[in-house]
């Protein structure tokens, strides 16, 4: 089968499965990172919004500037209640649209492995930050089965296939996000895993939110009827319902904070 682009053009979609998961750890994140109030963010590859909405929620910030290619994606953003204090734009992560020493706090929630230069995406973050500020991200353990489909991408590699990964996916493991922050001189370097867990009302519910991730729904779209069926029925027995008839998931991720000196 060809290769598959990872593409993003459906805020909507993109909320009913990223948006939440990105909320849930999100809110772990957070409680981590403990920021101060009045601080002023810049929030990269904001996506649908939903980390901004977290710290509009959650941080008391002075400012909020969402960053992210997609204006798919940016319009949705604009259209959350978060929109009255955040400010949403186009831009690219190696390269962000802002002066030196903006902000207090940069981070990358779920992005980092989507960056073609992660290096580059980090030293633009300390760039933007003033001295004595946070750079943080966190990103799904992909490459240890981490991720919110895995047990979707599980499947269809045994069946043969490769769902695309992002294309800098081995960013996402500890040992390299520390050795990122490392290289961009930040001192106070923590990392730590964040696991989350989200019910579904049924198995059904599971596979078609999940199905609508970008990194598996454009290949199993492209299968035969008979072949999505085997898989769908696959995926079912690695998902024991409980008594209800509820699916719960758990997911994780890799986080990491540090210091701009000064």
């Amino acid at each position: 089968m060809a290769e598959q682009q990872i593409r993003f053009e459906d805020g909507a979609t993109y909320e009913r499965m990223m948006g939440v998961w990105s909320y849930i750890a999100g809110g772990v994140f957070l409680d981590w990172l403990a920021p101060r109030p009045g601080l002023r963010w810049a929030d990269i590859g904001c996506g649908s919004g939903a980390f901004s909405e977290l710290l509009v929620e959650r941080c008391a910030p002075a400012e909020v500037q969402g960053v992210d290619p997609s204006e798919a994606q940016l319009a949705f953003a604009r259209t959350r209640p978060a929109a009255r204090l955040a400010q949403f734009r186009q831009g690219n992560a190696m390269a962000l649209p802002f002066p030196a020493d903006s902000f207090e706090a940069a981070v990358m929630a779920l992005v980092i492995f989507f960056v073609p230069e992660p290096g580059k995406g980090v030293a633009e973050m300390v760039r933007v930050v003033a001295p004595g500020g946070i750079i943080a991200a966190y990103a799904w353990d992909m490459l240890g089965a981490g991720y919110p489909g895995e047990a979707i991408r599980a499947e269809l590699r045994a069946l043969g296939l490769n769902p695309p990964l992002p294309p800098s996916v081995s960013a996402s493991r500890i040992e390299a996000l520390r050795g990122l922050w490392t290289e961009a001189g930040l001192e106070a370097i923590e990392t730590r895993e964040i696991k989350v867990q989200r019910s579904f009302a049924d198995f059904d519910e599971f596979w078609a939110i999940t199905l609508s991730a970008a990194t598996i729904g454009p290949m199993v779209v492209a299968m035969p009827t008979a072949e999505v069926e085997r898989l769908k029925a696959r995926v079912r027995e690695r998902l024991p319902a409980d008594a209800a008839g509820r699916v719960t998931y758990t997911a994780r991720a890799n986080a990491i904070k540090g210091r701009k000196p000064g």
